[in-house]
């Protein structure tokens, strides 16, 4: 006979199971948002920047309910409202300041992956490019009893590209499918960087007690700033290994617990699979967050992390985040930079688009809930509609 609390979740589970997926607009953190929701998952998307701030579990338990996107300490805005006058003093005046003041969970970086050159910052664009700080628009949405479908896209006016998104929630899943497009509006064939930025934060992320599973290969630590550097700069990584900043070997599955510190690894995935995957927990916490996306044009995995080492605006070394950036490219040194790179480990550092050409992609999240003890993920997959996960 099962006991009492196995039976009161196997009834919540039923009648979260049956509740048909729905469609609303909300305030997200002071921040117009549209949320999806099917009774088993939220998700939430920011009309600023577009962002994915929002994706958790229903559950009455906190420790299964909690988002794990990165919410920013300090107070944000839509950023495509952001006035120098106002603001300079809160987010800084250089060309972070627009991201800064918007910049909240998953961020898409287009048509830039890192900082603009010095002529674009000149002409006005930002770190991460232009995609995650202007005004997203609702295109198109349809709801019935077994899924909501929400269209919404931007129009990026300076750097002339259009993008797009569809997000679909089905009925009784616990995944979201995103299937994204963007469209070279010049007549003409340009390089871009194409990256997702999915930045989870704390609590979920806390050092020493998060950790990572990738189907990832091999990859390099950037240069970055050897005083504040958690692992040894441009040290190679034959994954999961990585060396720390004393030059010993460490397991980069887990956050690294070097205080006032940060790290980044560009990651090479495993090319001989149709499929890639990450997958992030907290030891303790019981919420599993995973990625399941094409390898096609998403060859590079960056594991980024911040742990209170920045002292610049806004974040005054405050900041604890771990962003998951998948895509075209392995470090975020820019799109000029990738292109002079050229290429990493012989695979391509950009991508091309051609003129008035339409590209598309597509990622799944998916949120799960893990009991104690959990040990992590050797490999996970989407068969028949289904998230398949092995464990370790």
């Amino acid at each position: 006979m099962f006991p009492r609390s196995w039976l009161l979740l196997l009834l919540a589970c039923t009648l979260s199971y049956s509740q048909a997926p729905a469609l609303r607009e909300e305030s997200l953190h002071g921040r117009g948002a549209w949320v999806l929701d099917n009774g088993l998952v939220r998700i939430a998307l920011l009309r600023g920047g577009g962002h994915i701030a929002d994706a958790r579990l229903i559950s009455n338990n906190p420790k299964t309910s909690i988002n794990p996107m990165r919410v920013p300490h300090y107070p944000t805005i839509e950023p495509y409202q952001y006035d120098p006058a106002k603001h300079d003093a809160l987010y800084g005046d250089g060309p972070h300041r627009w991201l800064h003041s918007g910049y909240m969970g998953h961020l898409l970086c287009f048509p830039l992956y890192g900082p603009p050159s010095p002529e674009e910052a000149a002409a006005g664009l930002g770190n991460h490019g232009e995609a995650g700080i202007v005004e997203w628009h609702k295109t198109g949405a349809n709801t019935t009893a077994n899924a909501v479908t929400f269209h919404y896209a931007a129009h990026l006016p300076k750097t002339q590209f259009r993008v797009e998104r569809t997000v679909t929630l089905e009925r009784g899943k616990r995944h979201v499918r995103i299937q994204e497009s963007i469209e070279n509006l010049a007549p003409f064939d340009r390089p871009i960087n194409w990256m997702q930025h999915a930045t989870f934060g704390n609590p979920f992320i806390e050092p020493g007690k998060n950790y990572l599973d990738a189907s990832a290969t091999k990859g390099l630590v950037s240069a970055g700033r050897p005083e504040n550097r958690s692992l040894k700069p441009e040290s190679p990584v034959e994954w999961p290994t990585g060396i720390n900043h004393e030059g010993n070997k460490t397991d980069l599955r887990v956050f690294q617990p070097r205080p006032n510190a940060g790290a980044y690894v560009a990651l090479l995935m495993d090319q001989s699979r149709p499929e890639q995957f990450f997958t992030l927990y907290h030891s303790d916490y019981r919420l599993l967050i995973g990625y399941l996306y094409p390898t096609e044009g998403n060859l590079w995995l960056a594991d980024w992390q911040e742990n209170r080492s920045n002292a610049t605006i806004p974040w005054n070394s405050q900041a604890v985040a771990r962003g998951m950036e998948f895509g075209s490219s392995p470090f975020a040194e820019g799109l000029r930079k990738s292109v002079e790179r050229g290429s990493l480990f012989g695979v391509p550092s950009y991508r091309w688009i051609g003129g008035r050409q339409k590209l598309s992609t597509e990622f799944t999240i998916f949120l799960e809930e893990i009991p104690e003890g959990f040990r992590g993920v050797r490999n996970a997959s989407m068969k028949d509609g289904k998230v398949q996960l092995e464990l370790r």
